[in-house]
């Protein structure tokens, strides 16, 4: 469990750093977001909003492989970042899962059906993205590019 955190801790880090350094818009806010749904705490690994969108974005780290009830948890961060935060004229949440391993068919499945933007590491996200989202946001291969040269041997 030490371990498991540490790593977190060291994803964290350095994923923070990276999309604060981009500046296309992230403002941070917050690590280990808090949201109280009905009673039971939950918290959310990164929670950006983006100036330019409109949207708060949630990023997942996970140090382990793909697995499809992560995709669950973050459509469920999504919709409780939608009910719970966003204002009315806010565009709806964004959600990025990054993940140690992939397996792309396995993620294909899991995300198929669900109608919040979504992407799982450099899997393509399953909806059309907008022209503007694509020109701002980073790519999957920018952001994976970025991590790994400072994360531990996970």
């Amino acid at each position: 469990m030490h371990r498991r955190r540490d790593i977190e801790r060291a994803l964290t880090r350095h994923i923070t750093r990276f999309l604060l350094e981009l500046g296309a818009g992230f403002a941070f806010v917050g690590w280990q977001y808090r949201l109280d749904v009905g009673g039971d705490e939950f918290f959310i690994d990164l929670l950006f909003y983006h100036l330019k969108l409109r949207c708060y974005v949630v990023v997942e780290l996970k140090t382990t492989p793909f697995r499809p009830e992560y995709a669950g948890q973050l459509n469920f961060y999504l919709s409780a970042i939608d009910a719970q935060v966003k204002a009315p004229d806010d565009q709806p949440t964004i959600g990025l899962l990054l993940c140690k391993e992939k397996n792309r068919l396995v993620a294909e499945y899991a995300l198929r059906g669900v109608a919040k933007p979504m992407g799982v590491a450099e899997y393509q996200l399953l909806r059309q993205v907008p022209e503007s989202l694509e020109t701002t946001l980073p790519s999957i291969d920018q952001i994976e590019a970025e991590l790994r040269p400072d994360l531990p041997d996970i």
